[in-house]
């Protein structure tokens, strides 16, 4: 009985690893080939859709020309700023939140639960009339400003923060350290688990942002790497298949790079601050 239970425990595995990895698998292989095998190879479906035959590098040397590269540099870049930003701000929050008192602690900390639930179409609309009250629109402020602060961040280092000894923040007081100080020597140090899996958030939401971008800014040079892929139909006049393929791999590689590495320490990260990751 445990054998068979074995048996349909992989099968079921591999049929569904087979439909994940599939689609990717089809993607990679067509952003190497001309768009006329593309279509001819997949209608009707063959085999030889999975095979990168003739080789080209033309969709690609198509996204160097265009100035994709730049949008995909561009994003990481603004994805690093909000990271470093981003962790000082929501892990103040969190900190304040998990060790102090202060009046109308509770209603802000609901306001912070809440403000994760809301999806942000419903306030994309109010947020731009923000940034053109204060002048930034069309600027990398609007892209960076709007993204440093985030709840399920703030959480996350609440519930981390949770868990460490009072006994240290009394031991601290003690020899006479400050709350700054205990924070920046004592707790940051030891939450970096909670700091890798928020980065993650962080710098993926930039990676995959669209709606906001294409809200936000309208100058060729601020554009992040997915208005950047949509830009590529527009711009072109026409559905370059094969290069859309290959600006799908390309912006696939740098959230793959971060994740497969830091996978472990991101899980970590929910599981000791007591979410289920």
């Amino acid at each position: 009985m445990k054998i068979v239970n074995l048996i349909l425990k992989y099968f079921v595995i591999i049929i569904f690893g087979i439909f994940v990895i599939t689609p990717f698998l089809w993607t990679l292989v067509s952003s190497f080939k001309p768009m006329s095998f593309i279509l001819a190879h997949t209608m009707p479906f063959s085999w030889k859709a999975f095979i990168p035959i003739p080789f080209s590098l033309d969709s690609y040397r198509t996204l160097i020309e265009g100035g994709f590269i730049n949008s995909v540099i561009f994003t990481i870049i603004i994805g690093a700023i909000t990271v470093v930003g981003g962790i000082f701000i929501n892990s103040t929050a969190g900190f304040a939140f998990a060790c102090l008192d202060f009046p109308g602690k509770r209603f802000l900390f609901i306001v912070v639960l809440i403000s994760f639930l809301i999806p942000f179409e419903a306030i994309s609309v109010p947020l731009y009339m923000i940034a053109r009250l204060f002048h930034i629109e069309n600027t990398v402020y609007s892209l960076i400003l709007p993204m440093l602060a985030n709840g399920l961040c703030v959480f996350l280092f609440f519930q981390f923060f949770k868990e460490i000894p009072s006994e240290l923040i009394e031991a601290a007081i003690i020899d006479g350290a400050n709350w700054w100080q205990i924070y920046w020597k004592i707790f940051l140090p030891l939450s970096i688990p909670a700091i890798i899996s928020a980065s993650l958030l962080l710098f993926l939401s930039q990676w995959q942002s669209f709606l906001w971008p294409l809200i936000a800014v309208h100058k060729e040079n601020l554009r992040m790497v997915q208005v950047a892929i949509a830009y590529l139909t527009i711009e072109e006049r026409t559905t370059l298949l094969h290069v859309l393929l290959a600006a799908a791999v390309l912006s696939s590689v740098i959230p793959l790079i971060l994740i497969f590495p830091l996978q472990r320490y991101y899980i970590k990260g929910f599981v000791t601050s007591g979410m289920k990751g």
